[in-house]
């Protein structure tokens, strides 16, 4: 990989302790620790650290504490109380984490956030270091949270409800294609409807905005994030192997919280024609009630089609009895799924993104000249 001309930069990655927000933090580091004398830490909760064996390359790692060392989210009880828990020692313990890397000779030139982690910058600007939000999800997601939170649309998003044309976002927009956390924010938890918005605060605050997409995917949105925010598109997120091949032993995602059932999950697909089968996931954050689950399993059964269903193992009570054996033969439920291995066709697009002198590879490239001369 080409240098980007920079010289004894350290990034500490901070990421939010979920699986789908770790790897993508971890494969950016992989990315930024590629270019000469750019040393990358990745910060994880010390509760993830001791439930999983991590493999990041050339990636340091270390632990921050959430203030629930012990048994992670479980141990707060409740989305509100974690995240307050969060912050509290979540801030004291970065601190700490800043002095030791300083001390050890190895001084923090800027921190990548999670954007959930809204009170990260004012703790990495004590230590005199640049701060760059980091958002997972897709442009147009992000921007459509943005909207909220500038009071710009009435929650919840609900047919009937006038929707007013917005930058940025694609014309006609329906409820169904907005996230369930602005459709239905009584469903869910007020607390997680509150952490999208607010990570919001991360467009003005940071100095620098990284996004998980990339340009050809989303170009109006991308160029109304750019103008707006001045934000840039980092991404796709996902090991080399699936895309540029340029870093080597890049093959798969570094942190396993869940135990993925690959082999079984591959063969069943393997066997069905393409676009054939219905996936389903709620990801790691959406808690559906047992009337939920009881309507997605209704629909599944009464749509024909195969499909695979990925519930975590908290959620399984839920499921519907005698539906596993119903649907047996037709459907496969897995309580992890391994995304990059079922949807391993990525576009032609994405891999030039990443390629040397692609849209995502040189904002990459800029962001550590910007940091380096900060």
């Amino acid at each position: 990989m080409a240098s980007s001309h920079t010289s004894s930069i350290h990034v500490l990655l901070l990421s939010y302790p979920t699986q789908g927000h770790i790897n993508p933090l971890l494969q950016l580091g992989k990315r930024l620790a590629a270019h000469r004398s750019v040393r990358c830490t990745l910060a994880v909760t010390r509760y993830v650290l001791g439930q999983s064996k991590p493999q990041t390359g050339a990636v340091h790692v270390a632990a921050y504490s959430d203030g629930c060392d012990t048994g992670g989210y479980d141990e707060a009880g409740d989305a509100e109380a974690y995240l307050s828990r969060l912050e509290f020692a979540g801030s004291a313990s970065l601190d700490e984490l800043l002095r030791a890397e300083s001390a050890g000779g190895r001084p923090v030139r800027a921190v990548v956030y999670d954007s959930f982690l809204m009170w990260a910058p004012r703790v990495a600007r004590r230590h005199g270091a640049a701060c760059a939000a980091f958002f997972t999800q897709a442009c147009v997601v992000n921007v459509a949270y943005a909207h909220a939170w500038a009071g710009q649309m009435d929650l919840p998003v609900a047919p009937g409800k006038a929707l007013p044309e917005l930058p940025g976002l694609p014309a006609g927009l329906g409820p169904a294609d907005f996230p369930t956390f602005l459709t239905e924010p009584d469903g869910g938890c007020l607390a997680y409807l509150d952490l999208m918005l607010q990570q919001c605060q991360g467009f003005e605050v940071a100095d620098h905005v990284l996004v998980n997409s990339f340009y050809e995917l989303e170009i109006k949105e991308a160029e109304y994030m750019a103008s707006r925010w001045g934000a840039k598109t980092v991404g796709p997120t996902v090991p080399s192997a699936y895309l540029d091949n340029r870093l080597t032993d890049d093959v798969s995602y570094g942190f396993h919280l869940h135990t993925p059932m690959t082999e079984e999950s591959k063969a069943w697909l393997d066997a069905r024609p393409p676009r054939s089968v219905v996936y389903v996931s709620f990801g790691s954050l959406a808690a559906p009630s047992a009337g939920q689950m009881a309507e997605v399993a209704e629909g599944l059964d009464n749509s024909g089609k195969d499909f695979l269903w990925v519930v975590r193992a908290s959620e399984t009570s839920k499921i519907p009895g005698g539906f596993v054996d119903k649907v047996k033969g037709r459907g496969l439920l897995v309580t992890w799924s391994p995304q990059l291995e079922n949807a391993a066709g990525w576009s032609e697009k994405a891999k030039k993104a990443m390629s040397e002198g692609g849209s995502s590879d040189s904002n990459i490239v800029e962001f550590l000249s910007k940091i380096r001369f900060k």
